[in-house]
């Protein structure tokens, strides 16, 4: 059978599509590059925020009405459980975000209509077959990889943990193991993923011995694998900026100087009706311990604003926090509720107006900030791993350097260096988002 998958949401939701086309062309299938090509059509859904939803719920429904056999998967099918065939009556399977290593089966025994929720422990497919087919996420060179799934926190307005279930950190020596097969097939980068990543082995046994805590030691492992260049993660949490990780931080160079960890307000109060469990000093102080051993490196984070309550104080803490941080990029949302999470039951007092002005004035100061950050790296020397062309000019050449920045620059007498490769190129000029310069020897 031929079939294609639509993927939206995180970048956990990339990989788990990933994963699963891996799965399927091992059971024979053929992996195709549109629609009209497609016998089956399998839709990687997300939940988060409603609008993503509905695009993965109205997507189904018009494959459905052309006559397409659709499969739906993900974070949406957890949270409508048995309500997703009212929605969709004539969709042929639903599949959680834990049981997506089901699907061949499925598919092979054409057992219509079917729902496989799954409980919130165990997964179904990662652990038994590791995604190691794969050659990357981005031009073969560049690949996720999860580490951690689901999520305990429990924040007051985040529906994941209902979807996505409790913590459970996949086996060390499966993870190195996944990473060592990258790296041979030409991997020259991965992103490990967890909701959030720094409490990787915390609640489940992620090592067969004791020896430090369970993150750090999995970035000194992975430091050690021949081929491996770069090592990135996401998301982060402040209580897991330790003096284990700045120490794998200095002694791993592999691991990019690049953290983005959320802080979604910088108001005391409202941080604790989220649930977030730090301070605003206490965020602070980890951003200043990570810039205490590396002036440039890069903090992103993500902001909401309009959570219930949020008085204009409240706001214009989160704008000063955001200032005294310094940030590198910031990724900023309007409180919108989901269903059965604590900050639903809360009056959505903040008009809609208000969250929208809120949005653009932080979006505007994150524009000052990240040109004035991106300023002083003008005339430095930047390694940069080539990606490919640069979306807005072909005749350039765009990659990122450790902290995630963006770098384009012409290319010598047309010279195309290989995507995966690591050049050296001096900024001339800076941009909010975009560093532009000249490769140098």
């Amino acid at each position: 059978m031929r079939f294609l998958v639509h993927t939206y949401g995180c970048q956990m939701n990339v990989r788990d599509s990933e994963a699963v086309a891996a799965l399927l062309v091992a059971a024979g299938h053929e992996e195709v590059a549109s629609e009209d090509a497609a016998d089956l059509v399998l839709i990687n859904s997300c939940t988060v925020r409603q609008k993503a939803e509905e695009k993965a719920i109205g997507k189904a429904g018009n494959l459905l009405a052309a006559g397409k056999v659709v499969g739906l998967m993900g974070c949406a099918v957890k949270r409508l459980g048995a309500d997703v065939f009212t929605r969709l009556p004539k969709l042929h399977f639903a599949v959680g975000p834990r049981r997506f290593g089901l699907i061949p089966k499925i598919v092979a025994d054409a057992r219509y209509p079917t729902l496989e929720l799954g409980d919130d422990e165990v997964p179904e497919g990662l652990d038994a077959h590791p995604d190691t087919r794969r050659a990357g996420t981005f031009a073969r060179v560049q690949s996720y990889v999860t580490v951690l799934l689901g999520c305990d926190n429990r924040c007051s307005y985040c529906i994941v943990p209902d979807v996505r279930g409790h913590e459970y950190s996949r086996p060390a020596k499966e993870v190195i193991e996944e990473v060592r097969c990258l790296a041979a097939r030409g991997v020259k980068e991965v992103c490990l993923l967890g909701q959030s990543v720094l409490r990787y082995g915390i609640r489940n046994k992620a090592w067969e011995t004791a020896g430090g805590e369970p993150f750090p030691r999995l970035l000194r492992a992975l430091q050690e694998i021949d081929g491996l260049e770069r090592i990135r993660f996401t998301s982060a949490h402040p209580k897991g900026c330790t003096d284990e990780l700045l120490a794998a931080y200095r002694d791993c160079p592999k691991v990019c100087r690049h953290l983005h960890l959320p802080v979604q307000s910088g108001s005391d109060r409202i941080l604790a009706e989220m649930g977030r469990h730090y301070t605003r000093a206490e965020y602070l102080d980890a951003v200043r311990q990570l810039r205490a051993f590396d002036p440039e490196f890069a903090v992103t984070t993500d902001v909401i604003v309009g959570y219930p309550g949020e008085t204009e104080a409240d706001f214009e803490a989160t704008r000063s926090l955001m200032e005294e941080a310094g940030f590198d990029n910031a990724f900023v949302f309007k409180y919108s509720p989901r269903p059965g999470t604590r900050s639903a039951a809360l009056p959505d007092d903040v008009p809609t107006a208000e969250k929208e002005r809120r949005n653009q004035v932080l979006l505007a100061d994150q524009e000052i900030r990240g040109q004035r950050r991106n300023d002083a790296l003008v005339g430095t020397v930047r390694e940069v791993m080539v990606e490919g062309p640069s979306k807005r000019n072909k005749a350039r050449l765009s990659g990122r350097d450790s902290g995630n920045r963006i770098v384009v620059w012409d290319a010598p007498d047309g010279a195309r260096p290989e995507i995966g490769s690591t050049v050296r190129v001096r900024i001339d000029a800076a941009h909010p988002q975009i560093l532009v310069g000249t490769r140098v020897a």
